[in-house]
């Protein structure tokens, strides 16, 4: 049975580890609050809180280079006019076209073709079609004719980019 993920959110780690040993009743001893820190970094899969808190950064800046990446690929009025090299920008790309297509509808595919189109110059919707199908946020039949918008919520940096190129989420 493959294993499930669960993931938190912690805003503030060093109250969480301050509740956390708060709540350990029966150890004899308890751990300091910077052990408790590096335990629950651990638990994580850190090997300290000191490589928590580079990992954090260092991911914050990533996410904040594939954005301005993502956000050079679309001009002043929000057209797509080149395609992506790295697959995480195209991702985060594609976000753009998935919050243009209806929520919970089925759409033929002219349809489809219509909304891509709308988006980019570039000449290749179907690209975009496939790309969508790829990174899993549409769905189409057997046949190709209809499509279908998966539902979930884009990611921090995907509902950025939609914002700043004037759309609202849908």
């Amino acid at each position: 049975m493959p294993r499930t993920t669960v993931q938190i959110k912690i805003s503030d780690l060093s109250d969480f580890t301050k509740t956390l040993r708060r709540s350990i009743k029966d150890r004899e001893t308890f751990p300091s609050h910077a052990t408790m820190l590096s335990l629950v970094a651990k638990a994580a899969g850190y090997g300290n809180y000191q490589h928590l808190k580079a990992a954090k950064t260092e991911s914050t800046a990533k996410t904040g280079y594939q954005l301005t990446r993502a956000q050079r690929v679309f001009d002043h009025l929000g057209i797509m006019h080149r395609w992506p090299k790295q697959r995480s920008v195209q991702g985060l790309c594609l976000w753009v076209f998935w919050a243009d297509l209806p929520a919970r509808t089925d759409i033929p595919e002219k349809e489809v073709n219509a909304v891509m189109n709308a988006r980019h110059s570039f000449g290749d919707h179907a690209l975009l079609r496939r790309s969508l199908i790829d990174h899993r946020m549409i769905t189409r039949t057997t046949d190709g004719k209809i499509y279908r918008r998966i539902e979930r919520e884009p990611p921090e940096e995907a509902l950025t980019l939609i914002r700043s190129l004037g759309q609202r989420p849908s």
